[in-house]
């Protein structure tokens, strides 16, 4: 931002001093100079379900170092806070925020802008104890940007007490986004959600009616949280089948390209607005002890 201004000092200096440029032009120029100002930066921000970061801490490195995302939301870290590698990440420009857990769960935020705001936990039921949460704000040229990352539970198997929890949850975030949404800002809503949207989003649908990522109840709350304004940023993008952010580690499962799409993110109005691309980057699953997900990365002008 300084470099854009420093750069049109020079030509507001020249402008103000012709004697002979009428009221009409001159406000035909403060027009151009606001706009100039408010140029905007393309961020990129992205997902990935590290399945532990001790574990995946070089992988990790070496894609960081590739991808450069400006924002990375990382789920099921699988650390207590005080056990998360942070100087690594430090070390490669990032600001780093974290609500972990020991032995699983987990979510981490690594930020090349600072932080302005970091709130863990997910509201709505104080006796929920598991770290699946983390939201944050940071500025950017044309403002800020929220970014929510979240773990949402499996749910499996269906029927049972944790598929209710799922269930809750995502009731719960829910009501935690239209909240936000009144604020009328910029936010990706990031992270591992464990829902398969659309029939198009896994390998073999029938396979996979009675589990709690595609049961008919998570669609459907997956499916309120678009109705309120949340756009699907991948499927704004594609519409084409199997592209998918997970492959499952037994029976040949990435060989086969026999996967999921369970990573998302969501994007407000305002970010939506803004959209230039979103990308599936599956090149990491292919690496020496991967995750068995892969980022996901979305373009905003911001």
């Amino acid at each position: 931002m300084v470099l854009v201004m420093a750069g049109l000092v020079p030509a507001i200096h020249e402008f103000r001093g012709q004697k002979d440029v009428d009221a009409r032009d001159q406000r035909g120029h403060d027009e151009v100079v606001r706009s100039r100002l408010k140029t905007k930066a393309t961020m990129k921000i992205a997902t990935w379900n590290i399945n532990g970061v001790k574990a995946r801490i070089d992988t990790a490195k070496t894609w960081l170092a590739s991808a450069s995302p400006d924002i990375a939301c990382f789920q099921e870290i699988k650390c207590v806070d005080e056990a998360f590698p942070k100087t690594e990440f430090e070390d490669l420009g990032y600001n780093v925020a974290v609500h972990g857990q020991k032995g699983f769960n987990g979510v981490a935020l690594l930020s090349k802008l600072p932080f302005d705001e970091v709130t863990p936990r997910l509201a709505g039921d104080s006796d929920d104890v598991q770290a699946r949460y983390l939201e944050a704000v940071v500025s950017v040229p044309s403002g800020v940007l929220r970014v929510v990352n979240i773990y949402l539970p499996n749910g499996n198997p269906a029927g049972t007490e944790k598929f209710a929890y799922k269930l809750a949850w995502m009731t719960r975030l829910k009501t935690r986004i239209a909240s936000l949404l009144a604020n009328e800002e910029p936010m990706v809503v990031a992270g591992d959600f464990n829902v398969i949207p659309t029939p198009d989003d896994v390998y073999n649908p029938a396979a996979w009616v009675d589990d709690a990522l595609f049961r008919p109840e998570t669609r459907a709350h997956f499916q309120a949280l678009l109705n309120i304004g949340l756009t699907d940023a991948f499927r704004a993008c594609h519409d084409e089948k199997q592209r998918y952010t997970f492959w499952d580690y037994q029976a040949g499962a990435w060989q086969k390209n026999q996967g999921l799409r369970i990573d998302h993110l969501l994007l407000s109005p305002q970010a939506a607005d803004r959209l230039v691309s979103c990308e599936i980057d599956p090149t990491p699953r292919g690496w020496e002890k991967p995750s068995d997900h892969v980022p996901v990365i979305v373009k905003l002008d911001l």
